[in-house]
């Protein structure tokens, strides 16, 4: 199923001319408030990480709001002007084609490209991403080790972007990173000794998690939008069965319909695993811990 309505291209048509009317404006890295360069993080997790090593040196700024699904973004000529006019842009390539269509070369940091990436999922018969999708999993932030990787190479950028604060955009990235290498160490822990390894996901957003920490994740859809064939599900309720799997994980952004008639179907119980596409109650780190906590539940792990 397509996520790239017809209008979106008109918008970017309009984004276009408008942008070729204000050229003067175009291209300035620093903000009408104190100088301080304007970076443009895409969804909240890299706003949070861009925080991090932003600190007070950067005017940080988030393109999808709180609770929208960031795949169903549209750009507003406003949010157009800011992309062009901005220091710097963090996106994931393949998670928003508004975005990827709308970012300039020169100033976007693709954090996928920072970090290994892992093939996308599918499965036959049913339909992933729209003419958008790239070839790989696009969601790297869910493997706490591989953002940490994103957070040394966005301090670099933001050195390279504002010089005068090179150092401190360096040390907060270190920071940065370091919060979260203890934060892999208690996932490695927490997961190490648990009875079952099989997520069972309402969409395949948790392939870098599972990559991580040796899991094996079973998505009902390959993503939010995509409807589950019957076989699809019937498979997936085979192998619920077989794997003696006890919890089907919903997301706070996606239906849960799906699941809980699986979960009614297997004799199993349903509970939130989020994805973190947008802003939680609290942070990354508190939404990721409250994860684990989800995650050792469910998996039956021991101390």
């Amino acid at each position: 199923m397509s996520r790239t309505p017809p209008m979106r291209a008109v918008t970017l048509l309009a984004g276009a001319a408008l942008l070729a009317t204000s050229a003067c404006g175009a291209g300035s890295a620093e903000s009408a408030d104190g100088g301080r360069p304007e970076v443009i993080a895409a969804f909240y997790p890299l706003q949070w990480l861009t925080e991090q090593v932003a600190g007070p040196d950067a005017n940080v700024t988030v393109l999808t709001a709180p609770g929208v699904e960031p795949h169903d973004l549209e750009l507003g000529l406003q949010q157009m002007t800011k992309l062009q006019d901005a220091a710097l842009t963090i996106y994931v390539k393949g998670v928003q084609p508004a975005v990827d269509d709308a970012v300039s070369a020169d100033t976007a940091f693709d954090a996928a490209s920072a970090v290994t990436t892992i093939p996308a999922g599918g499965h036959a018969g049913e339909e992933g991403h729209d003419e958008h999708a790239v070839s790989y999993d696009p969601h790297i932030w869910l493997d706490p080790s591989r953002l940490a990787t994103v957070a040394g190479k966005l301090g670099e950028r933001l050195a390279a972007a504002d010089p005068g604060h090179a150092q401190a955009y360096k040390d907060r990235a270190a920071a940065a990173a370091g919060a979260l290498g203890g934060l892999d160490q208690e996932f490695t822990k927490g997961l190490s000794t648990c009875a079952s390894k099989t997520l069972v996901t309402a969409h395949e957003a948790f392939g870098y998690l599972a990559d991580r920490y040796k899991l094996k994740q079973v998505g009902i859809t390959l993503d939010p939008e995509t409807e589950p064939s019957p076989k699809r599900l019937s498979e997936v309720a085979a192998l619920a069965r077989s794997e003696g799997v006890t919890t089907i994980f919903t997301e706070s952004l996606v239906s849960p319909k799906v699941a809980e008639v699986l979960a009614g179907e297997v004799g199993a119980k349903t509970a939130v695993l989020d994805p973190l596409e947008s802003k939680p109650a609290g942070d990354y780190l508190s939404a990721m811990r409250d994860n684990l906590k989800t995650l050792r539940t469910a998996l039956r792990c021991t101390a």
